[in-house]
């Protein structure tokens, strides 16, 4: 049976998150053994009554071989923590959450990704600015991220799409369950240019608890973070809370101080927000020049001092980020910035918690031809 049907299974648990999915898996040697133990078994790898008396009703009530075959057939590509398609920024935020549901594809290019939130009753001001700035994210090559909501999110996926751009989705739902449900074709061309994604299993019904945490998802996935307009109370705002937790650049629109849809951006601002005078601040943001080399880069060899630094700092053996930060002296841009573009060419390779190993068969042929 395949491990990650039990990964499914317990996202089917309310209770289960990032941190007790770990604990799990260090009490047990996987998830399947987990599934499997007994209730004292559980409360001592730390979960509560509460939960496990959840969990023992839930597994009574689920049949893991039809859900998985269910999933397949609706051709939902199922990532967790252990596989390398996982996205590798989402990993890095503090409990990235353990299962993605996929509809669509992820790809290196959404490395660099944008993320434009507002409100769902945008003026034709704000519409202007997301067009406009989609429409630019698009031509560069930048995925743009939202979540499927009305207002400032569809217009952001739309334009991204007309212009031919990547974009994904994050929803508060499972990926089979379309909210608004108006927006069900627009989900279905994201996952034909993109990707529709849940960490909520499939059958989810898009409950309103629900979206405040896949806002985490939709900042972690993306190096800047863009509020068109919100409202005092607007759930963008609480994107822009993630994000700036998470260390990512976060853009705010300024506006009327009249206007509901500014007083959220206008408080942003206020607050240390990065105002968005030209659309083109995002790119310059992003620097574009890496993201046309990230575009770019091929599986080769490295090609400059910085490469050659990380090859000789790095083995077989896991090294923590933090170590090679003291190892080399770099700043932390410039050391993820390295290691992504070495991750691209093959030569090294994430392991989880920000550990990274050299990749054997490549750094072989680089050693064998350095030597000649």
């Amino acid at each position: 049976m395949d491990d990650r049907k039990f990964w499914i299974g317990f996202t089917y648990i309310r209770g289960i998150g990032a941190v007790r999915f770990r604990g799990l898996l260090n009490a047990f040697s996987d998830l399947q053994s987990a599934w499997n133990a007994s209730c004292s078994q559980l409360m001592e790898a730390g979960l509560s009554q509460k939960i496990v008396d959840n969990f023992q009703q839930v597994r009574r009530q689920i049949d893991l071989e039809r859900i998985w075959n269910n999933i397949q057939k609706a051709g939902i590509t199922v990532l967790t923590w252990d596989d390398e398609a996982y996205p590798r920024r989402l990993k890095e935020i503090d409990q990235p959450p353990p299962v993605l549901y996929v509809l669509g594809d992820l790809t290196l290019q959404d490395e660099w990704a944008a993320a434009i939130v507002g409100t769902r009753r945008m003026t034709g001001y704000g519409r202007q600015v997301t067009e406009e700035l989609a429409e630019l994210l698009a031509r560069h090559g930048v995925s743009v991220i939202s979540g499927l909501a009305r207002g400032v999110d569809a217009a952001a996926h739309q334009t991204c799409l007309k212009f031919g751009g990547r974009t994904i989705a994050v929803l508060g739902s499972g990926v089979d369950q379309i909210y608004p449900p108006e927006h069900r074709k627009l989900a279905e061309q994201i996952a034909k240019n993109g990707a529709v994604i849940s960490d909520y299993p499939p059958g989810t019904p898009p409950e309103s608890n629900n979206f405040p945490p896949r806002n985490r998802i939709i900042s972690g996935l993306s190096r800047v973070v863009v509020v068109i307009e919100a409202g005092i109370t607007s759930g963008a705002l609480i994107t822009s809370t993630f994000a700036a937790e998470q260390g990512r650049d976060v853009f705010a629109l300024p506006g009327s101080i009249y206007a509901s849809q500014s007083k959220g951006t206008n408080r942003l601002i206020q607050q240390g927000a990065r105002p968005l005078v030209e659309v083109k601040d995002v790119l310059d943001a992003l620097n574009i020049e890496q993201v046309q080399e990230y575009r770019q880069a091929r599986l080769e060899l490295p090609t400059d001092p910085r490469e050659q630094q990380l090859l000789d700092a790095l083995g077989y053996e896991p090294v923590h980020i933090d170590d090679l930060g003291n190892l080399t002296g770099w700043g932390m841009d410039t050391l993820t910035a390295t290691l992504t573009m070495m991750e691209l060419k093959g030569l090294v390779q994430q392991v989880g918690g920000m550990n990274y190993i050299l990749v054997k068969e490549k750094t072989i042929m680089y050693q064998a031809n350095r030597d000649e």
